[in-house]
């Protein structure tokens, strides 16, 4: 396996952090991935924000995009990636120890906003010494912490890829959200590893709930023309059908392995935060206040991000260009087309970035 052009730091920020919905930290713990070198101010500077259950280090998720000699090459651009709050990737999340007692937080844990997540970045920013991010990239709920980050330092923000996302959350997602919180909570061992906080038993609280969770978010981010593709019975008479029970059941397994149940759950919550309108005289008008040269990108069998709403945020802002990534995989799109992204995405990079 090659080595990762990618290096894991941690932040400790020493100072409160004061939280959009209430209460505050008392100290931060950001885990973020760079280019394997110091930044040197003036070079171009390449910021990725991760999706739901991704990490800081893009290069694991993505690919086919960050790489040596890939589209985003960290030896060419200084390529930064923060671990979001609320994520157990090493950021400030629900397994964190609490002040108090040191036990984890777990349903103790504060709700995290999306505006929460952009200002720890900036938190990261500034500590880099990065004054002018020249090209701001977020995917699906990394996206909209790009769109509120372009608007909340728009003068930072030279250009931005808004791929797969949207303005504000949408009642469809917010359904879909509480539909796996519902799961969570229906599984006994979630609040009983809450109450009892025993050595080893929070990751263990949850797990059930947690893969059942998996699969309803996986039905909404693929399609009916990629499932039918995929997981189609090889035996056409077989009397029940259970290749894509089978393979639901696997997705959740995977998820449990390497995700934890009370970092999914509050951060279902911070998508449910989501609106770039919010106190800023609705979405419309905030996106007006994007300077970024931007490219809106969406997927055309997307169903948690419709094409219409990309469309309707590049009529939104000043200087935008609106393309579409035609895929049979639904929002999964923005990962299995990585060649067709790669076409969209190379020319806008090189007028970007020179």
């Amino acid at each position: 396996m090659a080595t990762s052009l990618l290096e894991a730091h941690t932040l400790k920020t020493g100072s409160a952090f004061e939280l959009e919905s209430s209460g505050h930290f008392d100290d931060l713990e950001l885990v973020y991935y760079t280019s394997r070198r110091s930044y040197t101010p003036g070079e171009k500077v390449v910021w990725i924000c991760h999706a739901l259950t991704g990490d800081a280090d893009p290069s694991d998720w993505w690919p086919q995009l960050v790489g040596e000699g890939l589209l985003i090459d960290p030896r060419k651009y200084f390529v930064v990636c923060v671990n979001m709050l609320s994520s157990p990737y090493g950021s400030t999340c629900p397994l964190s120890p609490k002040p108090s007692d040191s036990l984890p937080y777990l349903l103790d844990f504060p709700k995290i906003t999306i505006r929460d997540m952009v200002r720890s970045c900036i938190l990261v920013r500034k500590a880099l010494g990065v004054e002018k991010i020249d090209l701001l990239l977020g995917p699906s709920i990394g996206g909209y912490l790009a769109l509120e980050w372009a608007i909340m330092e728009a003068s930072v923000i030279g250009n931005a890829v808004f791929l797969a996302t949207a303005p504000r959350v949408t009642p469809y997602m917010t359904a879909l959200n509480e539909s796996q919180r519902m799961a969570l909570e229906a599984d006994q061992t979630f609040r009983q590893a809450a109450t009892r906080a025993q050595e080893g038993f929070p990751k263990a609280g949850g797990q059930k709930g947690l893969a059942c969770a998996r699969t309803i978010a996986l039905a909404s981010y693929r399609s009916f023309d990629g499932y039918n593709l995929t997981q189609v019975e090889n035996d056409p008479d077989c009397l029940f059908a259970d290749r894509a029970a089978s393979y639901h059941r696997y997705q959740g397994k995977k998820l449990v392995d390497r995700f934890d149940a009370y970092s999914y759950y509050y951060l279902t919550y911070a998508l449910d935060s989501h609106n770039v309108g919010r106190g800023r005289g609705g979405v419309r008008k905030a996106l007006c206040g994007i300077t970024a040269r931007s490219l809106v990108i969406n997927i055309t069998s997307d169903v948690l991000f419709p094409p219409k709403i990309g469309r309707s945020v590049a009529s939104s802002i000043k200087d935008c260009t609106y393309a579409e990534l035609s895929s049979l995989f639904g929002h999964d799109g923005f990962l299995v087309e990585s060649k067709a992204l790669n076409a969209i995405l190379a020319p806008f990079f090189e007028s970007s970035l020179g």
